[in-house]
């Protein structure tokens, strides 16, 4: 007899759908307690979203011995589901809420560049709930921005996210063609908020870097919009406390360098962005959500992952997650470089 076959795009999607109707109606002692014992359950089933984010870790603390990575990692997949927990509950959460919800330091250098008019990049890496702190830039200051987010399957889940973005605030591109490149930046020349996640692009765009001091590869797309725009670069970094308050720093800015072709500035700003980022992943390496593989050393032959950098994988915790762009490709910002090159 023939196995019924699983759709398991339509199971997926079932999850999510599933996780923002039920999730959110739980009390916050109950929502924590299950993202703890959702975690603790995964963490002990040693999948390959566990074993990954165990390889990645290594690298962020080198000296870690087996015993110290394992207590890193189960800590992580406790952040990485304190984070899916806030997630599904942000849409219920009252404004005042979200106002206490989160406790940046140096969030000047973003309120000194929105008053500047020049328009402000943040960007950002998988720490910490980035929904939240977005929540909490449209609630506490009253500024909406535009990101970027990949098109998942089936289309039903991602127009879930979008939605579900959109009503904490956001205005949310599709992560497809060389179009959201060209409106992210009018906005930022309008003076407007520009938000991306970005410690990862395997594309053949991706800027390399020197991440944890190997080979890594960054998306173009943050330091090429503050190329062309004049828009500010600021750096983002996210982690928990034992708190019900997620903390976070806005890194001050990342400047144009005064020389270089714009490949060449894009590419030094790139850098001095993973710098940032590896500041605050050091500091809380816990809250670093990346449960896929970034150094390049790392990867399989070509055709093991899907385009854009996004691994298919299973419900060990190492799939979708959701980021406003993963990876923060913002695909044709090289190539729309190129053409300002030679006007």
């Amino acid at each position: 007899m023939k196995r019924p076959t699983i759709d398991r795009e339509k199971l997926t999607d079932g999850a999510y759908a599933l996780g923002w109707s039920a999730v959110k109606r739980l009390p916050e002692p109950a929502a924590k307690a299950l993202g703890r014992r959702i975690a603790d359950a995964v963490w002990k089933r040693r999948g390959k979203g566990v074993l990954r984010l165990e390889t990645n870790l290594a690298r962020v603390v080198p000296d870690a011995t087996p015993q110290r990575l394992a207590q890193l990692s189960r800590a992580g997949m406790r952040s990485y589901l304190r984070y899916w927990m806030e997630s599904f509950r942000l849409p219920a959460w009252s404004k005042e809420r979200i106002r206490g919800g989160f406790a940046p330091a140096d969030v000047h250098h973003l309120e000194e560049g929105l008053k500047s008019g020049r328009g402000v990049v943040l960007a950002l890496p998988h720490m910490g709930n980035y929904d939240l702190a977005g929540a909490w830039v449209t609630t506490k200051l009253g500024v909406p921005f535009t990101t970027v987010a990949e098109r998942l399957k089936p289309e039903s889940l991602y127009d879930r996210f979008v939605a579900y973005r959109e009503g904490l605030g956001m205005e949310v591109l599709p992560h497809t063609g060389g179009a959201a490149f060209g409106i992210l930046a009018r906005r930022l020349r309008a003076g407007g908020l520009v938000c991306l996640v970005a410690d990862r692009d395997l594309s053949a765009s991706g800027i390399e870097v020197k991440f944890f001091g190997e080979a890594a590869k960054m998306p173009a797309g943050p330091a090429m919009l503050a190329v062309q725009t004049g828009a500010m670069l600021l750096p983002v970094t996210l982690w928990y406390d034992e708190s019900s308050v997620m903390r976070g720093r806005v890194h001050p800015e990342i400047e144009v360098p005064q020389t270089g072709t714009r490949a060449e500035k894009a590419a030094t700003m790139t850098q001095e962005m993973a710098d940032a980022f590896a500041s605050g992943i050091a500091d809380h390496p816990e809250d670093w959500h990346m449960l896929q593989r970034l150094w390049l050393g790392d990867l399989e032959p070509r055709g093991a992952e899907r385009p854009g950098g996004a691994e298919v994988v299973g419900a060990d915790g190492a799939g979708t997650d959701g980021a406003p762009t993963d990876g923060a490709r913002v695909d044709g910002a090289r190539a729309d470089a190129r053409r300002t090159e030679r006007s």
